[in-house]
């Protein structure tokens, strides 16, 4: 049986073109926030897997090409998703992954995710994220 609760294990997948421009994806539950492809890992999945499973999942692209950037950091899960989480559960670790396209594509969103999209300069695009940790991601992307 599984548990009611996400597992505070989660993937960041940055989808970017050789250009550095960065896909992002408006929360439907926040308007106004912005972000790059996220989600928890599920019970027995290997964090690849989750990141292929929620790159699809939330813009339809296929996985041919994801990578592991080897890089992650725990971060406290905002207040208003706490709920989400087992009671007492205020951290998440997230890990880097990235997918390099040749220039920006349309995706098809997860309405109940995602309302818009739209693909930004390296910098413009962290200073738009409503998260640190992905603004830092976008960063070190741009930076690397």
């Amino acid at each position: 049986m599984s548990s009611p609760f996400k597992t505070p294990v989660s993937v960041l997948v940055l989808v970017y073109t050789a250009d550095l421009q960065v896909l992002l994806l408006e929360r439907a539950d926040h308007p106004g926030w912005w972000q790059s492809v996220t989600g928890s890992q599920e019970a027995g999945e290997a964090l690849l897997d989750t990141a292929i499973r929620e790159l699809f999942e939330e813009t339809g692209l296929a996985a041919e090409g994801v990578s592991d950037l080897g890089y992650h950091t725990d971060y406290e899960i905002f207040e208003c998703y706490r709920h989400r989480y087992a009671p007492g559960t205020t951290h998440n670790r997230e890990h880097l992954f990235g997918l390099k396209l040749p220039a920006p594509v349309m995706v098809r969103l997860a309405p109940a995710e995602h309302t818009a999209q739209r693909w930004l300069p390296w910098r413009a695009a962290a200073d738009a994220c409503f998260s640190s940790s992905n603004a830092a991601a976008i960063r070190r992307l741009g930076t690397a």
